[in-house]
This record gives structure tokens, sequence and C-alpha cells, in this order.
């Protein structure tokens, strides 16, 4: 940070080295509460026991699991487009680097974020030493961004995300937004309320896309697909994806009120697969009979199958005849989750009413493409899936159309930010 940097940016930066004292014990600590990787904690001090490959070096980054793998599309671009680059992805959760794994060719390489403290940055950017950083919709750190235009990095922010909180919070100090912001070479927010608000904070927005779109269908084994169907049978089945705690034990009384659901069975994914045991004892307690898939039940061998494993999202929507995508059912629901990967699998689905992390939905629902309703309002929905309600696959094919178009559009998106890679 140079002189003229803005005071509120200086108070910043001598705030975050003295929380790097505390760092270490804290980082510590949440390896104990399984939070933070044993072996790789250190990564979020800027350590990298990667070694860096010569030549240019693109860094891409998604703080969570949506976010990470929105960045799929532009790694495969970014790989066609030059096959010698070297690719790294960043991110912040131990979930969001398990889903990579699986999904990451073993030529790119993968870190976690730094923590926002001077020293981790730069020991982060002294390793690595990127060309370009593409920044996944609302990771707005300082010390990073503005260490790295210190660089000559060229950086982009792309499917930016501002909330309406976070724009109170910014506007408290806006030369310092102005000059975080600043640091982009190139911004495209989410959609137009996001690019607003980035404008307020001075901030010059190139154009709108949202990298949510431009992945594709989640991927799937077809012989784990094929013996689930062959251990289902004709039994019609409905799919909560993503359930968080709360959401579980509301779904299960939906299931039990559902007309015809005696004959179905109910597969129930939580959004965090270390749930699995407690999930299961929740059906137990609403009286039905339960496979846990981490123990090695069969879909199909009980009323309700509880999907505790990482990275199968794309199995469970292919053999259901109707989804609930959790996260939304609740008024302190996480706002939601990707209403997109159901819609490219052709899987009708339905959500709660508390999506606000997902705007998409307004778009969704006004193609007729999907429906938020009440909890209250679950158990007849099951039960028209149960009936085969032709309407349900109408419905689906709107949102095929509709995803299509977006990644579509994203993939314009993408020819932007490689655009920045030229002379």
């Amino acid at each position: 940070m140079n002189r003229a940097a803005p005071a509120s940016l200086g108070i910043y930066r001598l705030a975050t080295a003295a929380a790097a004292l505390a760092a270490p014990a804290w980082l510590r600590d949440r390896v104990r509460h399984g939070k933070e990787d044993p072996a790789r904690w250190r990564e979020r001090l800027g350590h990298g026991d990667l070694a860096r490959p010569d030549g240019d070096l693109v860094w891409l980054h998604g703080v969570s699991v949506g976010e990470s793998l929105s960045l799929l599309p532009l790694v495969e671009r970014l790989r066609a487009d030059a096959p010698d680059r070297t690719i790294l992805v960043t991110s912040g959760t131990r979930a969001s680097a398990e889903i990579l794994a699986g999904r990451l060719d073993a030529s790119v390489l993968h870190q976690f974020a730094p923590l926002d403290t001077p020293g981790a940055t730069r020991r982060f950017l002294d390793h690595w030493r990127p060309g370009l950083g593409v920044l996944v919709e609302s990771e707005l750190w300082p010390n990073l961004i503005l260490g790295a235009k210190a660089r000559g990095v060229r950086l982009a922010l792309v499917s930016a995300r501002l909330s309406e909180r976070s724009l109170g919070g910014w506007r408290r100090a806006p030369a310092a937004a102005r000059a975080v912001l600043g640091a982009f070479d190139l911004i495209l927010a989410r959609d137009a309320v996001v690019a607003g608000r980035l404008e307020v904070l001075g901030a010059r927005v190139d154009g709108l896309a949202d990298l949510k779109f431009g992945a594709g269908p989640l991927p799937v084994d077809q012989r784990q697909l094929a013996r689930a169907r062959e251990s289902l049978g004709d039994r019609p089945v409905l799919l909560a994806a993503s359930t968080h705690p709360g959401e579980e034990a509301l779904l299960l009384q939906a299931f039990r009120a559902a007309a015809g659901c005696d004959r179905a069975v109910l597969i129930l994914a939580p959004r965090h697969p270390d749930r699995g045991e407690a999930v299961k004892r929740l059906v137990l307690e609403a009286g039905l009979t339960v496979g846990r898939h981490g123990a090695g039940a069969r879909p199909g061998d009980a009323a309700v199958h509880v999907a505790d494993s990482v990275g199968e999202l794309g199995l469970w929507y292919r053999l259901a005849g109707l989804a609930v995508v959790g996260g939304s059912l609740l008024k302190d629901s996480p706002g939601g989750h990707n209403p997109l990967e159901p819609a490219r699998l052709g899987c009708p689905f339905i959500a709660g009413p508390e999506v606000s992390g997902w705007p998409v939905y307004r778009a969704l629902e006004a193609a007729d493409a999907t429906r938020r309703v009440t909890p209250e309002a679950v158990a007849g929905w099951f039960a028209r899936a149960v009936d085969g309600d032709p309407s349900l696959n109408g419905m689906a094919a709107r949102a095929a159309a509709f995803a299509e178009a977006g990644d579509r559009a994203a993939g314009a998106a993408t020819d932007r930010v490689l655009a920045l890679l030229r002379p």
C-alpha cells in the first residue's frame, strides 16, 4: 500500500497485522473442530508447499463450494487456450477443496486462500506470482487485492455480488472502496442490482455475467446410476437436496403427510455430509425406515435414503421426479442453493421462500420454471410427483431452456476474461 492510500486502508492494514499474531492459534482451534484441513492449515498463512512451475500462472479464486464450481468452465477454457499455462485455484473451505479434488484435472493446482493479513498475502503472492487473478462473487479482501495490483497482476472480479448490508459497510469507507474496486481491470456484476451498488461505490462496471451459468451438468458415475435405478425399481423418487438443520424434520413431516408416499423413496442429501448420522436419527424418530449411503445402504433399501456423500448430487438429481432445493425453507436459512444444477439435468424442482442468495429464482419463476413454496405446501408437491403430474415435466423443460440460454451468455463473459491475457 503506497503513501497515497486512504487512511482507512492504513488502519485496516495495522488491524490485520495485529490479528495475524493470533492467527496460528485460531487456525489450530479450527483444525480441532474440523473446519480446517490438519495437513494444510499453514496454507491459510500464505505458505505454499507446492512448487510454482515455470511460465505463466493464472490464479482463480472462489471462497466456497458454489463459487469454486462456477470456475470450472473457465478452467477448461484456460486449458484449451494454452495447455502449458499453469492454473492455480484457491478456495476457503474444506468442502470446496474436497469437491475440487474430484473435479479438477491433475495439472490444475489447488491451495487454500490466505487470510487477509499483510504477511499471509505477501507470502502467497511472492510464491505464486500470478499474471492474472480472477475473483468470483464477493471476495473483496484489501490486502490481497491491493498487494496483487502493486505487483502488476491483472485482476478481474466476475459474478460480482454485493449485498445491501455490505454496501452500507463500504459506504462508511468510500475512499477505501474506490481504491479496492479501482484495482480491477474488469468487473462483471452478477445482475443489474449489484452493478448499481458497485457504481454507487465508484466502481467502473464493465457488464453483467453470472459464472454460475456456464457450468456443465453435474457429473455422475454411470455404473453407480445404473445400480441405483435397479435398486429403486419403479418406485417414485423424491429428493431433498443440500438441506440444513431444521429442514429435514419439515421435509420428513411433508413426506409422511403426502398422499401415495408410502410407495415412494425420499432421498435426504444434507448440505454437510458429516451430518449423516444425525439426519438418520431424525428419520428414525419420525417412524420411518432409513438407510445411510455412507454406511453402504442402497437407495430403495428403506423409505428414506440419507445421501451423506460428497460430490454426488448429480446422481440424486438424475434419479428424482421432484427435488426440493434446501437452504431455503426457514427464516434463518442461508439463502438457498444452486437452482441451475437440477435445471440442467431436467429435474423438476421447487424451493422454499428464502432464496435471497440466488436472485435467479425470480427469473426462473417468471419463466414458469420453478416455484417457491411454504414448508406446509411441500406435501402437496410430493403427492403430485408421486402421481406423475405431467405439468412437472413442462416446468423442468422450461428450467432447462433457461439454464441453456444463461450458459451461452456466461461463455461470452469468459471471452472477456481471457482477453486480459492478451498483450
